[in-house]
C-alpha cells in the first residue's frame, strides 16, 4: 500500500440523541459523531413501528394475494 492514501481509521465516540453512547472505529475526521437515531430507539428494532394504512392499501394487498391479517 502506498503511504498518505488511505485516510486514517480511528476510534470514535458516538451518542445518539436517546443518549446511548458507544466507540467505534472510522475514518470520520472529528472525535465525535451525534446520531437521530440507533438501534435502541429506532422503530423498526423496538418493536413500535406502525404501518399508516393510506386508502386501505394494505387491505387491498391482502385480498389480492390471499393473506389474512393473522397469517404471516
Amino acid at each position: 500500500m502506498k503511504e498518505e492514501t488511505h485516510p486514517k481509521y480511528e476510534t470514535i465516540n458516538v451518542t445518539c440523541s436517546c443518549g446511548k453512547s458507544f466507540e467505534t472505529r472510522s475514518t470520520y475526521s472529528e472525535n465525535k459523531l451525534h446520531l437521530d437515531v440507533c438501534s435502541s430507539c429506532h422503530p423498526f428494532y423496538t418493536g413500535q413501528q406502525k404501518i399508516v394504512d393510506t386508502a386501505g392499501r394494505v387491505d387491498k394487498f391482502r385480498k389480492r394475494y390471499g393473506m389474512n391479517a393473522g397469517e404471516k
